[in-house]
């Protein structure tokens, strides 16, 4: 029974369809474009007849293929829309990919969707590609998923073998911490319980398509998001310059004051423009824009377009989530070219955090991630990046890893245990001029005689910075050096005493740490600090604050290497055991992250040495590097 066609709906919603290359995707499709008066007028007939020449009962998934190489293929390419209407709403309809080799494509289908239609072949039963794509919307965020076994007219409507794949398929989901809302059987060839019951499958007593669609739930308007403007373009026309791009999410006005990231520059729309023609005060989440600025500035494609009290975050390392598609496997240490939004980046596996097998749901450590598989990484990228969290905007918050100009992998964004860094990279202070030492550096260090510098010493809770930098600042001290000692003790008591212990407190502590460091050494004095500080950036960042004021070689970055069960094992504090048992949130090595230093000037570990032997190492690098013989 065709139902009429509904021309106004009070809300759309887009579904992404799933499943592997023969469930009949495309076919649910052309079925659905049919059943619901959705499709061209003629349309229809001109397939009906063509298949009743060629004496073939009528091909469903033609109704839906405008491409002659998908065609004659028999496979579907690429996504690609298709909207219809119920009674209540309307509904955008994206065909993904089935192919394995394409998954990158799907990626972006389930990215775009609010929720799915996951398909099982009825014959084949609940197979690998299924579970795998399965996985897939999880991974995405998907969580409106309707389950159809299609196909149920070819196991001749069997009750026993619909409710076998049900279980079996409910219990993946479920240990994935899915509840799909409902599983049809139905036959997309025949039209079995898409828009009308059918009396084949009496045993069925759920809701047909065409009504379970109607209980999925709107997701949250981009509209109603944060204003995200990946620039694309960035063009000269007669003496203006024209940005274009198309927003990802919230809306723009002209005369809004916008932040560019991660450049950090700020203007006013001067004009804008948008795809929709009745967008000439407000362009919203999805309209392609050309925009001018009221003041000149150098703005480059990859940049994204925000409001100053909402930007996006800016970091040079991030927490992923990759499905991996690649033949070769992913390794730490790889390089990758890093395709996010309009940006691209050259980025390095840090570290492979976890690898996952969507098959099986095993989850384990590992050192290499195999075609197929999924691992939780952390990327660093070569220079700053603008993005967001996944969970916060889609559209800026997922990637791709390239390799040769082929996608290798795609995922997810989280900045779980990573600081925003924005705050830490922009300067605020102007009119700022420069007065010279009246006391020179090389008369202090006649004086002293010795180098000023900082001694950094960063490591596990537990692997003995403290008491090692109070062993060395004696011993140095002894030997006549001006030496000073930074930790928490004297830092967080007052410096400090305004910061907490979230990732963006903490590297900004760090920061502070950084800077009062580099004045002490600029003074002429030895500083050590003793501080965890688990983030590569932020000792990046301490190091070039010493060498701005004091010059190359003055920064030495000392690891204090013990391994997480030794200094577990140590615990003077009970912090470890509190946080094991979820009473400290953020801890270093057991919910935040650690990253040890890659290229260290020195390492002591105190695993392996004494006390006393580990503070001659470095006493005795200090009398190398820095002391001035008489």
């Amino acid at each position: 029974m065709k139902a009429p066609m509904i021309t106004e709906a009070r809300e759309s919603l887009s579904i992404v369809i799933v499943g592997h290359d023969d469930s009949g995707k495309s076919t649910m499709v052309g079925r659905l474009l049919h059943e619901t008066g959705s499709l061209p007028d003629g349309r229809y007939e001109s397939i009906r007849d063509t298949c009743a020449q060629r004496g073939v009962p009528i091909e469903w998934a033609l109704l839906t293929d405008e491409c002659g190489r998908d065609r004659d293929q028999d496979t579907t390419s690429d996504n690609a829309h298709f909207g219809i209407h119920s009674q209540k709403r309307g509904y955008d309809l994206i065909d993904a990919p089935g192919e394995h080799e394409v998954v990158s494509k799907m990626m972006t289908g389930v990215a775009n969707a609010d929720a799915a239609l996951l398909l099982i072949d009825a014959a084949d039963g609940v197979g690998e590609e299924t579970r795998r794509y399965g996985y897939l919307l999880h991974m995405l965020g998907i969580d409106q998923v309707i389950v159809l076994i299609n196909k149920i007219d070819q196991i001749g409507h069997d009750r026993a073998r619909n409710a076998a794949i049900e279980t079996e398929y409910r219990a993946y989901l479920t240990d994935l911490g899915m509840v799909p809302l409902c599983v049809i059987p139905v036959s997309a060839q025949e039209g079995d319980n898409l828009v009308a019951q059918s009396a084949l499958t009496p045993w069925y007593d759920g809701p047909i398509l065409v009504d379970a669609l109607d209980q999925f739930e709107p997701a949250t308007l981009a509209t109603e998001l944060p204003l995200r403007l990946p620039v694309h373009d960035v063009r000269k026309h007669d003496d203006r310059e024209i940005i274009a791009g198309r927003i990802e999410a919230g809306f723009l006005r002209p005369d809004d004051k916008v932040l560019f990231s991660p450049s950090n520059k700020t203007a006013h729309i001067a004009t804008l423009e948008a795809s929709r023609s009745d967008a000439s005060l407000e362009a919203q989440a999805g309209d392609w824009v050309d925009l001018t600025l009221d003041v000149p500035l150098s703005v480059e494609r990859g940049e994204i377009i925000s409001r100053l009290d909402d930007p996006p975050i800016e970091s040079d390392v991030v927490r992923a989530k990759v499905f991996w598609v690649a033949a070769a496997d992913l390794r730490v240490g790889d390089r990758f070219g890093f395709a996010l939004n309009t940006s691209e980046a050259t980025v390095t596996v840090q570290s492979i955090e976890s690898v996952i097998d969507p098959i099986s749901l095993n989850t384990g450590a590992g050192e290499r991630v195999s075609q197929n598989d999924v691992a939780e990484v952390v990327l660093r990228a070569d220079r700053m990046l603008a993005l967001d969290s996944y969970v916060d905007c889609r559209g800026t918050g997922r990637f791709a890893l390239m390799r040769d100009d082929q996608i290798a992998g795609g995922g997810t964004l989280s900045m779980e245990g990573y600081p925003d860094q924005r705050a830490l990279v922009s300067v605020k202070a102007t009119n700022i001029t420069a007065v010279g030492d009246a006391v020179g550096a090389e008369e202090r260090t006649r004086r002293n005689r010795h180098r000023g510098g900082v001694l950094w010493f960063t490591g596990l809770s537990g692997a003995g910075k403290s008491t090692i930098a109070q062993a060395v600042d004696k011993a140095l001290f002894a030997r006549g050096y001006q030496v000073y000692v930074l930790d928490g003790d004297n830092v967080r008591g007052g410096l400090n005493a305004n910061l907490g212990f979230s990732p963006e407190d903490r590297a900004e502590n760090i920061r502070r740490v950084g800077e009062a460091a580099a004045l002490f050494a600029d003074a002429g004095m030895l500083v050590v600090t003793a501080f965890i500080s688990p983030y590569r950036a932020d000792r990046d960042r301490a190091r070039a604050a010493a060498e701005r004021l004091t010059g190359a070689h003055s920064f030495v970055e000392v690891f204090i290497d013990a391994d997480l069960a030794t200094c577990e094992s140590r615990d003077p504090k009970g912090l470890y055991r509190r946080a094991r048992a979820g009473e400290i949130s953020d801890f270093t090595g057991i919910s935040a992250p650690y990253e040890p230093p890659d290229a260290p000037d020195l390492v002591v570990d105190t695993a392996d040495q004494s006390i006393d032997a580990c503070v001659e190492t470095i006493v005795g690098h200090v009398d190398r590097h820095f002391a001035i013989q008489p």
